[in-house]
């Protein structure tokens, strides 16, 4: 059983698909799709001009939009995955960032792909997720990132 299909984006498992970030049923939002790439989760996107802050630099809002939405989809993805079900399966777990830690290392175009890498660092209580994220581009680490994820209660 292939529990992380490779064609298969993880935002596609998602219960409400209205996110801004991840939500691809948003027609305004960001609507990013994030891949299991070895133990990792990858996402590409490309900002467009609206998403510019400064001349030529991606808006920091959006960047710290991407990261959000890209960890909380890994923390599902990781849960599912560390209970060897496939990620469509139920019970559908949500999350709820509890932090999100950011540091801008240097600024990220807005002409070029970034790419995110994220991985789930820790898990306590079994509902308490650390997660680390990098933003790349032009394999040039812009940022670096913590979120902390909660699991929510479900059915």
């Amino acid at each position: 059983m292939d529990r992380h299909p490779t064609d298969a984006f993880l935002q596609q498992y998602m219960a409400d698909k209205m996110c801004f970030g991840c939500g691809h049923n948003n027609a305004y939002g960001l609507q990013i799709k994030s891949y299991w790439q070895d133990d990792n989760c990858i996402c590409i996107w490309q900002p467009e001009p609206k998403h510019q802050g400064w001349p030529d630099i991606t808006c920091g809002g959006i960047i710290a939009t991407l990261i959000d939405c890209h960890c909380i989809s890994s923390a599902m993805a990781t849960a599912v995955h560390n209970e060897n079900r496939l990620p469509d399966s139920k019970p559908y777990y949500r999350f709820a960032t509890g932090t999100l830690n950011i540091k801008f290392l240097s600024p990220t175009p807005i002409t070029t792909p970034m790419t995110l890498k994220a991985k789930v660092t820790n898990i306590k209580e079994a509902r308490i997720y650390t997660l680390h994220c990098d933003v790349f581009t032009n394999n040039e680490r812009t940022v670096a990132a913590e979120v902390i994820a909660f699991l929510l209660p479900h059915d």
